[in-house]
């Protein structure tokens, strides 16, 4: 257990962000994780945009403070920095990390379960409170 990002970064190769954004977790992600990570760490973020401090990690990954970085979100959405482009030290997705078969699978059986029981006259299995 690390109680603070920059600790954790510091004895990591690769940070993989795989939390929710709240105020707490706001831009977690700053120059101080940055250069704790490393010239020759790797930031991935599949989560949140809003986690990483975007125009600090321009400049790290500018500065060669930051080895490289795999983005598939993004603070601005669909916004991405133009920086990012062409950079051979990091690869852009768009937003679709969860997109796999199992995930439209589950997503389609839902569905149909709820279906179902929305005409079958059952509690559906996942309401929603509106």
């Amino acid at each position: 257990f690390y109680p603070e990002v920059r600790e954790l970064a510091a004895d990591s190769d690769v940070l993989v962000l795989c939390c929710a954004l709240t105020e707490e977790t706001r831009r977690v992600v700053d120059r101080e994780v940055m250069e704790a990570l490393g010239k020759d760490g790797v930031l991935v973020n599949v989560s949140r945009g809003g986690l990483v401090d975007e125009p600090e990690l321009v400049r790290c990954l500018q500065e060669g403070v930051l080895g490289a970085a795999g983005l598939d979100v993004y603070e601005n959405e669909p916004a991405v920095p133009p920086e990012l482009f062409g950079m051979e030290d990091v690869v852009l997705s768009n937003h679709r990390a969860v997109i796999t078969p199992e995930s439209i699978r589950g997503v389609i059986d839902v569905v149909a379960a709820n279906l179902d029981a929305f005409f079958s006259g059952r509690p559906l299995l996942s309401p929603l409170q509106l």
